[in-house]
């Protein structure tokens, strides 16, 4: 049963992939670099190539970054690989590391076809924009949180049954 429950999450990480893929296929189909389209009071489609990480962190360094974070994020998805199957039967945490693994190979592909990753998702308030994203950032956030949730919910377990 272990195979089959590992099996699930690595077609979930596969799906993340296809969908974070098709959409920015879309994306770059429908629009010109740096072109915007108003979506709402809040909300934009945009077309944007971040040579950096998040929040465009190390984009201006020159073009070493792309294969350092092509490199971390294979190494990540090759950890997550490697322990996915222990921890196959805990949801949140599989889920975790699924939304992650799915998200970083994502951009992976991006930095390997276009030397950066393509982000197109655009929110604002205020005259205040949060940096430009993608469905794989999204994947990762929402997996970073998760396993936060997750690692927060076991010390609170450990702490209402007295384990040290």
């Amino acid at each position: 049963m272990p195979s089959r429950n590992i099996d699930r999450w690595l077609w979930l990480a596969g799906a993340i992939v296809v969908l974070d893929q098709v959409s920015k296929w879309l994306v770059l189909a429908w629009l010109q670099p740096g072109s915007s389209i108003y979506v709402a009071p809040f909300f934009n489609w945009v077309l944007t190539f971040n040579p950096g990480a998040a929040f465009s962190f190390l984009s201006d360094a020159g073009g070493w970054q792309r294969w350092f974070f092509t490199v971390l994020a294979l190494a990540i998805a090759a950890w997550i690989v490697s322990i996915l199957p222990r921890h196959s039967g805990e949801f949140r945490i599989s889920l975790a590391l699924t939304l992650i693994l799915g998200g970083a190979l994502g951009n992976v592909i991006d930095r390997l076809r276009f030397g950066a990753v393509i982000d197109f998702i655009q929110w604002h308030a205020a005259g205040f924009y949060w940096p430009a994203f993608n469905i794989a950032d999204s994947a990762i956030s929402i997996g970073a949180v998760l396993m936060a949730w997750d690692q927060f919910a076991a010390k609170r377990a450990e702490h209402d049954v007295g384990i040290p």
